[in-house]
C-alpha cells in the first residue's frame, strides 16, 4: 500500500470550502436579480414566510426528538455501550442535514419571482436563474456534507493518535464507529423534513387541484383559490428543504459506510480517505459543470434538457478521470479495479436517470400512453399509472443488481477477499453521489421553476412569459423524476454497504468483548427469516402511514377551499381577496402531527427487533426492507411521475386540452400520484438506511440484551 500523503487527507474540508465558497457567489448573483413588479414581490413575499413559519414550527418539534434521543444516548456512553463522541456526532449531523435543507429553500423561496422576472427577458435568463439557484442547494449539501465529515474524521484521528492511543486498526475502528453516528443523525434528521415536508406540499396539492380544478374549473394556480399559496409554500418545504436533507444524508452515508468498510477490508487510512478526495473532486467537477448548462431563446423541452445534460455528463467525465489517479496513488496499481467499481456507480447513476426520464417524460411513449387511457376516465388511468410504475421497476433493479456484481467482482471480491468486493460495491455508491453538487442542482431547480410559473399566472404576466415557465416547469418535472430516481438507486448501494458494515460493527464488537456469539444469517435460521418478513413488511406499513396522513390533511384543505369559495362574496370574480393563510396554516399543523408516527416506527423497529430477535433477525429485517423498500420507491415515484406529466400532456393542448374530461380524469390520476411520488416514494430512500443507521448504534445494546441468539 502507498504511503499516504498528508495533502490527501485535507482534501476534504478543501472541498468542503470551496463548495460553500461558491454557493455564496451563486447567492450573491441570484440576488442582484430584481424579483420583478410589486405583485411578483408580494406573493414571492407570502410563499417565503410560510416556508419560514413551517420550517420554524419542523424544527422546534424535532429538536425536542434529538435532546431525547441526545440525553439517550448520552446514558449509554455512560453504561458502556458507545463512546462519549456519539450523542455529540449525532447532534451534528441532524444539524447540518437540516441546515442544508433550510439554506436551500431560503434561497429557492427568493429566486422564484426572480425566475419568473428572468423569464420577462429570455428563456436562458429563466432558466440561469432557477438552475444557479438550485446549484446552492447542490452545494450546500455536499460543503456542510464534506465539512461534518471530514471534521469527525480528522479530530478523531488526532484523539485517537495523541490522547487515547490505540493500534491503528483498533484506531480506525473507532473512528468510523463514531462517524457512522453522525449519519442517524443526519437520517433522522431527513425523514422528519422528508415525510413532514411531503405531508405539508401534497395536501396543498391535492386540495388545491380537486376543489379548484375539478370542482370550480379554474386554472392551476389562480389567486382565487385559497390553497395556491399553501401549494407553492409546499413545492420547497418539501421538493426543496426536505430533497436536500435526504440526499445529505444518502451523501454522507455513501462516505462513511465506506470508510468503514475499508478497515475491514485491510486498506486502512488509505481506504477511509478515498471516499473523502472523491467527494472533493465532486465538489470541483460540479462547480466547473455548471458552466456547461446554457440554452437558446427558442428551445423545446428536448434542448433544455440537453442543456443541463451538459452539466451532469462533463461532470461525470471530470470525476470518471480523477477518480482513477486518485485510486492509483492512495491504493496502488493492485488495487486499481476499485477505479471500475467507481465507473460503474456513475454509470449506473447515469442510467437509472436515463430510465426514469423514459418512463415519466411526456416526450416519450409510456407517459404518452398513459395519457391515452384518459379517454375512457379517471380509473382506467389510474390502473395504467399503476401498472406502467410496476414496469419501470425492472430495469432500475437490473442496473443496480449489475452494478453491485460489477463493483464486487472488479474490486477483487472473492469468497477468500469478501471484504475488499464490500468496499467496491460501498466505493461504487461514493461513486454514483459524487455527482451530487450539479445532480441536485438540476433536482431543486424543479420547485424554483414550478413556483415561477405560480407567480407569472397570480401577478397575470404576458402569455410568452407564462409559456417561458411552462417550458421551466415541464422540464423541472422530468428533472425532479429523474433526481428522485437517482436518490432511490443510490439509497439502495448505500443501503447495502450499510448493513454490510452492520455485520462489521457486530463483528468488532464480538472480538472485543470476547462475546461466546457468532452471525447466522442464513436463510434457513428461524430468526433470519422473521426478520426478512418484518424488514418486507415495513416499506409497506410506513407508506401506508404516510399516504393515510396526506389524506386527511388534504380532506382539511378541500373542506376549508370550499367554504371559502361559498362564504367569501366576490371571491370567485375576482373582486375579493382569498385567505391564503389558513390553508398554510391547516397544513402546516397538519405535518407537523403526521410526521410523528411514520418517523417514530423507522426508529424503533430495529431496536425492537434487535431485543426480540436478535442480531441475525435484524440483518434480515434490513434485508427485507432493502429489497421491498427500493421496489417500492421506484415504483411510486415513477407512476406518481407518469400521472403528473400525463396531466400535463393534456395541458398542453392534447386529448382536448385544459378543461375537457380527459384533463380532469388526469387531474384526478395526479392527485393520487402526488403523495406516490413526493411523499412516500422519497421517504421510502430515507427509511431503509434509517433502519441501517439505528442498527449499528444500538449494535452493543442489542447484542447485550437480545432475547434469542
Amino acid at each position: 500500500m502507498p504511503e499516504l500523503s498528508p495533502v490527501m487527507t485535507y482534501l476534504a474540508p478543501v472541498g468542503s470550502i470551496l463548495a460553500l465558497l461558491f454557493a455564496v457567489y451563486l447567492v450573491r448573483t441570484v440576488m442582484k436579480e430584481s424579483e420583478g413588479t410589486d405583485q411578483m414581490s408580494k406573493i414571492s413575499l407570502a410563499i417565503r414566510k410560510g416556508a419560514a413559519a413551517y420550517l420554524r414550527r419542523q424544527y422546534t418539534g424535532v429538536g425536542l426528538f434529538f435532546v431525547v434521543m441526545f440525553v439517550i444516548l448520552l446514558i449509554m456512553a455512560f453504561a458502556g455501550l458507545l463512546t462519549i463522541f456519539v450523542p455529540f456526532a449525532f447532534i451534528t449531523g441532524g444539524f447540518f442535514s437540516g441546515l442544508s435543507g433550510f439554506i436551500g429553500m431560503k434561497v429557492a423561496t427568493s429566486a422564484n419571482a426572480r425566475t419568473a422576472n428572468g423569464c420577462r427577458e429570455g428563456l436562458n435568463k429563466g432558466l440561469r436563474i432557477a438552475f444557479n439557484s438550485g446549484a446552492v442547494m447542490g452545494l450546500v449539501v455536499v460543503g456542510l456534507g464534506l465539512l461534518d465529515v471530514s471534521f469527525w474524521f480528522l479530530f478523531l484521528e488526532w484523539f485517537y493518535s495523541n490522547i487515547d492511543v490505540l493500534p491503528n486498526i483498533e484506531k480506525y475502528q473507532a473512528i468510523t464507529s463514531a462517524m457512522l453516528t453522525f449519519g442517524m443523525g443526519a437520517s433522522s434528521m431527513a425523514l422528519f423534513a422528508r415525510v413532514g415536508g411531503g405531508i405539508f406540499t401534497k395536501a396543498a396539492d391535492v386540495g388545491a387541484d380537486l376543489v379548484g380544478k375539478v370542482e370550480a374549473g379554474i386554472p392551476e394556480d389562480d389567486p382565487r383559490n385559497p390553497a395556491v399559496i399553501a401549494d407553492n409554500v409546499g413545492d420547497n418545504v418539501g421538493d426543496v428543504a426536505g430533497m436536500g436533507a435526504d440526499l445529505y444524508e444518502s451523501y454522507v452515508g455513501s462516505i462513511i459506510s465506506s470508510s468503514a468498510l475499508a478497515v475491514a477490508a485491510g486498506f486502512g487510512l488509505n481506504g477511509i480517505v478515498v471516499p473523502m478526495s472523491m467527494a472533493a473532486v465532486g465538489v470541483l467537477a460540479s462547480i466547473i459543470g455548471t458552466f456547461f448548462v446554457r440554452s437558446s431563446e427558442k428551445a423545446t423541452q428536448s434542448v433544455l434538457l440537453a442543456a443541463l445534460r451538459k452539466g451532469t455528463y462533463g461532470t461525470s467525465i471530470i470525476i470518471a478521470i480523477v477518480s482513477f489517479f486518485i485510486v492509483r496513488i492512495m491504493l496502488g496499481e493492485e488495487n486499481i479495479g476499485i477505479y471500475f467499481a467507481i465507473l460503474g456507480g456513475l454509470v449506473a447513476g447515469n442510467l437509472i436517470g436515463l430510465t426514469t426520464e423514459y418512463y415519466t417524460s411526456d416526450t416519450y411513449k409510456p407517459t404518452k400512453d398513459l395519457a391515452q387511457t384518459s379517454n375512457t376516465g379517471a380509473a382506467t388511468l389510474i390502473i395504467g399509472g399503476l401498472s406502467l410504475g410496476m414496469l419501470s421497476t425492472a430495469l432500475p433493479v437490473i442496473i443496480v443488481g449489475v452494478a453491485v456484481i460489477f463493483a464486487f467482482v472488479v474490486s477483487g471480491g472473492s469468497v477468500e477477499n469478501f471484504e475488499v468486493g464490500l468496499y467496491g460495491i460501498g466505493i461504487s455508491a461514493v461513486g454514483m453521489l459524487s455527482t451530487l453538487g450539479i445532480t441536485l442542482a438540476t433536482d431543486a431547480y424543479g420547485p424554483i421553476a414550478d413556483n415561477a410559473g405560480g407567480i407569472a399566472e397570480m401577478a397575470g404576466l404576458p402569455e410568452e412569459v407564462r409559456e417561458r415557465t411552462d417550458a421551466l416547469d415541464s422540464l423541472g418535472n422530468t428533472t425532479a423524476a429523474t433526481g428522485k430516481g437517482f436518490a432511490i438507486g443510490s439509497a439502495a448501494l448505500t443501503a447495502l454497504a450499510l448493513i454490510a458494515a452492520y455485520t462489521d460493527e457486530i463483528n468488532t464488537l464480538i472480538a472485543k468483548n470476547s462475546l461466546n456469539f457468532s452471525i447466522n444469517a442464513s436463510i434457513t435460521n428461524p430468526y433470519t427469516l422473521v426478520g426478512l418478513f418484518i424488514g418486507g413488511m415495513l416499506p409497506f406499513v410506513f407508506s401506508s402511514m404516510t399516504m393515510q396522513a396526506v389524506g386527511r390533511a388534504a380532506q382539511g384543505i378541500v373542506v376549508e377551499v370550499r367554504r371559502q369559495f361559498k362564504e367569501i362574496k366576490g371571491l370567485m370574480e375576482g373582486k375579493a381577496e382569498a385567505d391564503y393563510a389558513t390553508c398554510v396554516d391547516i397544513c402546516t399543523k397538519a405535518a407537523q402531527k403526521e410526521m410523528i408516527a411514520p418517523s417514530l416506527l423507522a426508529i424503533a423497529a430495529p431496536i425492537a427487533v434487535g431485543v426480540i430477535l436478535g442480531v441475525n433477525g435484524v440483518i434480515g429485517m434490513l434485508a427485507g426492507a432493502l429489497v421491498t423498500g427500493f421496489v417500492m420507491a421506484i415504483m411510486m415515484a415513477n407512476a406518481g411521475g407518469a400521472w403528473d406529466n400525463a396531466k400535463k400532456h393534456i395541458e398542453a393542448g392534447n386529448l382536448g386540452g385544459k378543461g375537457s374530461d380527459n384533463h380532469k380524469a388526469a387531474v384526478v390520476g395526479d392527485t393520487v400520484g402526488d403523495p406516490f411520488k413526493d411523499t412516500s416514494g422519497p421517504s421510502l430512500n430515507i427509511l431503509i438506511k434509517l433502519l441501517s443507521m439505528v442498527s449499528i448504534v444500538f449494535a452493543s445494546f442489542v447484542l447485550r440484551f437480545q432475547l434469542f441468539k
